[in-house]
C-alpha cells in the first residue's frame, strides 16, 4: 500500500547530518591539499574516512526508513529516521561508535546503524524491500565512489584525497558484503525472514541481538579473515582501481600506528 507523495514534508535532513557532511567535505579538502607524509594528510583521510563512513550509515538507514514509509509505515517520521540523524536511531553508540572504532583500529567496515520498523504488519515482499533497501545504498555509494575515482582519480596529483576515497569506497564495498550476510540482525537475515515458517522465526528471534557479535567473532578468525578480504578486495578491483589506493589510504587513516 502507498500513500500521496508527501516527501517533502517528512524528509528534513537534520542539522546534525548536514555537520557530519560538513566534516566529511572538509576532511576531503584537506586530504586534496596535503603532502602524502604529511600531519595534513592523515588527519584529512580520517575525517574524510570517519564522517563520510558516519553519512553512509545514515544514508543506509534512511534508505530503510523510507521504503518502510512508502509501503506505510508513518512511524517511521514520528521516530525521526527520515532526517538522516544518527542520535535517533535505537542504540546511538552501538550503532555509530561500534563500527567507526573498528573502521579506526582494524579497518573493517561493520554494519551500523539500527531503527525500529514494523516489518511484520507488512507483506513478505515489502519487508524484503525494505530489508535490501540498506545494502542498495551501500552498493549504489560504492559504484558512485569508484566511478569517480576511476574517471578522475590520478595518482600523479592529489593522490592522498583519491587514497582517501578509495578506502571510503572499500568500505562500501565491504559493508554491502556484510550486510547481506545471512546472520540473524542483519539485512540479510531480514531478507530472507519472510520466507521462513512462524516457528523457525520464532526459534531465530533469540539470536537477532548476537548477530553483530557473531559476526565480529567471525572476521577475527584468521582463514575467515583472510577469505573475506581477499573476496571484498576482488569485487572492488573490478572497478579498475587499484586495490593498493585503498589500503593506502587506510594506512594514511591509522595515523597512530
Amino acid at each position: 500500500m502507498t500513500f500521496p507523495d508527501t516527501r517533502r514534508a517528512v524528509v528534513r535532513p537534520s542539522p546534525v547530518f548536514v555537520a557530519v557532511l560538513a566534516v566529511a567535505i572538509g576532511g576531503g579538502v584537506l586530504a586534496w591539499r596535503a603532502e602524502p607524509k604529511s600531519t595534513a594528510a592523515s588527519v584529512g583521510v580520517f575525517l574524510l574516512v570517519v564522517a563520510g563512513w558516519v553519512v553512509s550509515v545514515c544514508v543506509h538507514e534512511f534508505g530503510h526508513a523510507f521504503v518502510a514509509w512508502r509501503h506505510g509505515d508513518r512511524d517511521v517520521a514520528a521516530r525521526g529516521y527520515l532526517t538522516l540523524n544518527p542520535l535517533k536511531y535505537s542504540h546511538p553508540l552501538l550503532s555509530i561508535g561500534l563500527p567507526v572504532l573498528f573502521i579506526a583500529l582494524g579497518g573493517i567496515g561493520l554494519p551500523g546503524g539500527a531503527v525500529y520498523l514494523r516489518t511484520d504488519l507488512l507483506p513478505p515482499r515489502a519487508a524484503r524491500r525494505i530489508a535490501l533497501a540498506g545494502p542498495a545504498v551501500n552498493a549504489i555509494t560504492a559504484v558512485a565512489l569508484l566511478t569517480v575515482i576511476r574517471v578522475f582519480g590520478d595518482a600523479a596529483t592529489h593522490p592522498v584525497f583519491w587514497w582517501g576515497l578509495s578506502f571510503l569506497a572499500f568500505l562500501q564495498v565491504m559493508a554491502t558484503v556484510l550486510n547481506v550476510v545471512p546472520i540473524p540482525g542483519l539485512d540479510g537475515y531480514a531478507a530472507l525472514e519472510p520466507s521462513l515458517s512462524p516457528r523457525t522465526r520464532r526459534s531465530l528471534d533469540q539470536f537477532k541481538g548476537l548477530g553483530m557479535l557473531a559476526l565480529i567473532a567471525l572476521l577475527f578468525v584468521p582463514s575467515v579473515n583472510r577469505v573475506f578480504f581477499d573476496a571484498v578486495y576482488a569485487l572492488f578491483e573490478l572497478s579498475g582501481v587499484p586495490g593498493v589506493w585503498a589500503q593506502y589510504g587506510n594506512y594514511l587513516m591509522r595515523f597512530w600506528l
